[in-house]
């Protein structure tokens, strides 16, 4: 797959020789080719692990969920009305 990605940008730098959109086009390949092309066949399958979470993937979520609760309980504290109503609306769902 990559070798066809950099053949491909190779013609479209020789053909931006005549105009210089090519040249951008082939940029624009490369660029998305190193995004999610090689990324993409280059991780580990996440199938292989014995516990079935990694670790450090649930360091990082404990993280996200305890920082999303701190700014719920600041929005809690700063709006009381505001909050007050969309509980009222969650249990009239």
């Amino acid at each position: 797959m990559g070798t066809i990605v950099m053949a491909g940008a190779a013609v479209l730098v020789v053909l931006g020789f005549g105009n210089s959109v090519y040249w951008l086009a082939a940029a624009a390949v490369l660029f998305l080719y190193m995004q999610y092309g090689r990324g993409a066949s280059s991780t580990p399958s996440r199938g292989g692990s014995s516990s079935g979470v990694m670790p450090g993937d649930y360091r990082a979520y404990r993280e996200r969920r305890d920082k999303q609760a701190k700014w719920e309980r600041r929005y809690r504290r700063e709006r009381p009305f505001e909050s007050r109503r969309q509980e009222r609306e969650k249990k009239g769902k």
